[in-house]
């Protein structure tokens, strides 16, 4: 296929509806953004790309006034959207259109799937697959300025270029493997995931050594980092803009009173302690003071020592059947998800899968897992390959 080496560039209200209904009629278009998130906490959209297969068109959203054609087009679920590591993408839609993509088709998902390896670039899955090397000099630009140079428009020209070429090749190595509908799966999750409401409750839990805090404590950073949350957003900064982390932690476990306690908490930035110090120590007040049944529990400390073995085990019969397939193990499971089970059946209880190893992964690891946890040693004692734990597998 010959692909045109001059992108169509798309600026008025009516070369974008004229597009878009043209690109309505295709199965799979090809999807790319490009965005500056230097100092804001949304990413600001400089430049969207689809492509045909055989054009790239280059849609400037600094000039569209009216997305409401790209916006049916997003969510057409006759038109497969192909995108390549697609989380930031879909978070440029939510913020430029207010929706999330659907149908989605993640190249790198499948690329790994399709024995390309983990968390490969779009640069190197298009020299894997299609032996072309595509420069990335300008990653980094102004795509915020106009005009946006000839380099500039070149390399986002590319970036979907090659996409419905490489797209079609991945399909063909999927469906001959039977693992089609293990991306298919993964991809629709990536949206699932993306469409749920914004819930801060629990971002408390990832604040460094909060295992560490009593739950009177817990209760205060809790609501401190609901703060963040809701404030980064509002504000449109980054969060560590507005107070990292550690100064959570630390406000939460000294509880200062007024401002002169709060000021000595290391790492708060001059701008929050101006503006934010009567809100902060409001939170602080208030928090401690509430009802003790209100507070969280405490969370869970680092895995010991005695679960080390299980982690192991775990670990190993997921390589053994990751070998077997021909899969990276970081596609089949999570490092979250290996303490999950450890953790589940700890002081006696039944081990059970997180919600993720419930679907397909079911049958590839998930029952092997919790075989594994029930006899941890039975796959850990050095046996010969034939007398281990043998892996499930769905050809």
């Amino acid at each position: 296929m010959i692909l045109s080496t001059e992108p169509v560039w798309i600026a008025q209200d009516a070369e974008l509806a004229d597009l878009c209904a043209r690109l309505s009629q295709q199965a799979a278009i090809a999807v790319d953004t490009e965005f500056m998130r230097t100092d804001t906490f949304y990413p600001i959209a400089g430049l969207i790309q689809l492509g045909d297969g055989k054009i790239s068109y280059l849609i400037d959203p600094l000039a569209i006034q009216d997305f409401s054609p790209l916006r049916e087009l997003m969510l057409n679920d006759q038109v497969i959207k192909v995108l390549h590591s697609c989380s930031e993408d879909i978070e440029v839609f939510e913020r430029l259109l207010g929706i999330v993509p659907s149908p989605i088709f993640d190249t790198q998902i499948a690329a790994a799937f399709a024995g390309f390896g983990f968390s490969l670039g779009y640069a190197g899955l298009v020299k894997a697959v299609l032996g072309v090397e595509i420069p990335k000099d300008e990653t980094r630009s102004d795509w915020l300025q106009r005009p946006l140079s000839a380099s500039q428009l070149k390399y986002a020209a590319l970036d979907v270029a090659h996409m419905l070429i490489v797209y079609g090749k991945l399909l063909q190595t999927l469906k001959a493997s039977e693992r089609l509908q293990w991306v298919k799966s993964d991809c629709a999750d990536l949206v699932s995931n993306a469409r749920k409401p914004d819930d801060y409750s629990d971002a408390f839990h990832k604040v460094g050594f909060a295992w560490k805090l009593r739950p009177q404590e817990l209760a205060i950073l809790r609501d401190l980092c609901i703060w963040r949350e809701t404030e980064a957003r509002a504000r449109d900064i980054p969060r560590n803009r507005l107070i990292k982390e550690p100064s959570l932690f630390e406000m939460a476990r000294k509880q200062p009173q007024d401002a002169v306690h709060l000021q000595r908490i290391e790492d708060i930035p001059a701008r929050t302690l101006r503006g934010d110090t009567e809100t902060l120590l409001n939170i602080i007040k208030t928090s401690a003071a509430t009802d003790a049944h209100s507070w969280p529990a405490r969370l869970d400390a680092p895995l010991a020592l005695s679960q080390a073995a299980l982690m192991k085990a775990l670990k190993k019969y997921v390589r053994e059947v990751a070998e077997v397939l021909n899969l990276p193990p970081e596609l089949l499971i999570r490092k979250k998800e290996y303490e999950a089970v450890t953790r589940s059946g700890m002081n006696g209880g039944t081990y059970v899968l997180p919600e993720r190893l419930l679907g397909w992964r079911y049958e590839v690891i998930g029952k092997g897992l919790l075989e594994v946890a029930q006899n941890p040693g039975a796959n850990d004692q050095g046996q010969d390959a034939d007398e281990s734990i043998s892996p499930t597998i769905i050809e």
